[in-house]
């Protein structure tokens, strides 16, 4: 047996004893630790590991265990172990069912009605899923509902643009935001479309896909990469909404017809075929489960997390992920890199496709809209969750994360980092952070492995406001640490003479004292 192989008995001899009972583990204990990581019985990785669960008996050994794990060995230990990108993932979900259910109370905005076929919606159907880059996975609401994809196909198809001719794609649209509307008749200074995110640029790049290739060839190449994108699921088709977009259609002839003009085009493009398969990729539809995978094979850096397929290079999907910060949300892109801060491409079918680099993809769909054509509910589950979530790009600029909660660490692991971050903000007089810390959960007892709190370092450090503000609060007053020394002994070793009246005053106590009175 080589090392590698030993090793590998020995992790899996380890896990089985880490959830043994009697010499067994319970086939239920599994498949709830499976269901608790996200890890969902039609995903690819794991379908044969169901199959075989299936047929075992209640009661699982030890090399019944070592079996199973064989199917998925190194997605196995990560679940076991607790380190997939989102360890507590149950309260991950938690959290976003408060999200959805809050956000489901908005009722602002209507349906697009220049599509009729998209005016026949309902308004109030709304779904939220999410896809991380390890493959966890939960679905709200309408989630297994298809809608298309409108503008959200626009992303795909700039990549694969990118895959045709690389950065010379930007020899015909370029890559600054356009501050006008995303069907506005206009190109920028060279006689270019502003970018890919818009119709002008997103019907260059249909232009620069598969040139001279037959129509229909084209139209399956970019569902197949859909398909690959979204792990295999269903990848669909609406021919209604497509006929219905083409008959809307005069704005966008008038923005071939305008580029054309101004010889913006590569030579012998088909102008009519273009649009043509402008409004088919505009026209495909996916659920919000499956829009989410695809948001997570962007945020995997192009590979599909269910697959381990590489869908997209890796620098193009940097190149489209830029884009989507600065141009994917309409007229509204700015204002939502401000607020929310991460990439994302919103359609008029109610639709926003959200990606967490190195972390997740979200869907988020309800076609209500704002003015600009965004869904309503899908910004306000954005603002929702980065306010909740150190998710925002910037977040964690000089620690600004540390009010958030950090879903790729555990709940323990939070503490830790909200306690320490408490006692620091403690030490420097920090009262702002140290009251939005306490607004997130955090003790302002809590001790630190020396057994030192936030008053023993306030009172060290002489911080008076920090202490009068603790005082405030129910707080141990005389905690003694490992060195035997209260705050008041701090303050008074230190000769922080304000400090030590104000602890005296609210009645705490030295050592020596606390000793006396144990005494008594």
């Amino acid at each position: 047996m080589t090392h590698a192989m030993q090793q590998t008995d020995d992790s899996v001899l380890e896990l089985f004893q880490s959830r043994m009972t009697n010499g067994y583990i319970r086939r239920e204990d599994i498949r709830q630790e499976l269901a608790n990581s996200g890890i969902l019985r039609d995903d690819p990785r794991v379908k044969l590991l169901y199959h075989a669960l299936d047929l075992c008996e209640e009661r699982i050994s030890e090399e019944s265990f070592h079996e199973l794990v064989a199917y998925a060995p190194t997605l196995i230990e990560q679940i076991f172990r607790g380190s997939l990108i989102v360890p507590d993932f149950p309260s991950f979900c938690s959290k976003l069912r408060t999200f959805f259910h809050d956000t489901a109370a908005q009722k602002q905005g209507s349906v697009a009605t220049y599509i009729p076929q998209l005016a026949r919606v309902d308004p109030d159907k709304f779904a939220v899923a999410v896809c991380t880059i390890d493959g966890q996975r939960v679905a709200l609401g309408d989630a297994d509902d298809f809608f298309c994809v409108q503008s959200c196909s626009k992303p795909l198809t700039y990549l694969l643009a990118l895959e045709e001719l690389g950065d010379e794609v930007h020899k015909f649209v370029g890559r600054e935001p356009s501050g006008k509307t995303f069907n506005e008749l206009t190109l920028n200074a060279k006689g270019l479309p502003h970018n890919p995110m818009i119709n002008a640029g997103a019907i260059m790049c249909c232009a620069l896909i598969k040139q001279g290739r037959d129509p229909a060839d084209k139209f399956d190449h970019i569902l197949q990469r859909w398909r690959e994108a979204a792990a295999g699921m269903r990848v669909g088709f609406n021919n209604a909404v497509y006929l219905s977009e083409r008959q809307t259609a005069d704005r966008n002839f008038a923005l071939g017809y305008f580029m054309r003009e101004k010889n913006a085009f590569p030579e012998k493009v088909d102008l009519l075929q273009t649009l043509e398969f402008y409004f088919q990729c505009c026209s495909i539809e996916l659920t919000a489960a499956s829009l989410a995978t695809v948001a997570s094979t962007l945020a995997n850096g192009g590979m599909c997390p269910l697959t381990g397929q590489q869908v997209f290079q890796p620098d193009y999907v940097k190149n489209c992920l830029s884009l989507m910060s600065s141009c994917g949300m309409y007229d509204f892109s700015g204002e939502f890199a401000f607020r929310v801060g991460l990439p994302a491409k919103s359609g008029v079918s109610g639709v926003v496709m959200v990606v967490i680099p190195n972390v997740m993809g979200l869907c988020i769909w309800s076609p209500r809209l704002d003015e600009l054509g965004n869904s309503v509910r899908g910004v306000e589950f954005c603002k929702r969750l980065v306010d909740n979530f150190s998710f925002h790009t910037f977040d964690r600029v000089n620690g600004l994360q540390r009010s958030k909660l950090d879903a790729t660490k555990s709940l323990s692991e939070q503490e830790r980092a909200w306690k320490i971050s408490f006692i620091w903000s403690a030490a420097v007089g920090d009262i702002p952070e140290m009251r939005r810390l306490i607004a997130r959960g955090t003790n302002p007892s809590s001790p630190d492995y020396d057994g030192r709190t936030a008053l023993h370092v306030a009172a060290s450090e002489g911080k008076a406001a920090a202490v009068e503000f603790l005082l405030e609060r129910d707080i141990d007053l005389s905690p003694v640490d490992r060195w035997h020394h209260t705050p008041l002994d701090d303050a008074i070793r230190h000769e922080h003479v304000d400090v030590q009246a104000l602890l005296l005053q609210a009645g705490a106590k030295t050592h020596s004292q606390l000793q006396e009175e144990a005494v008594q």
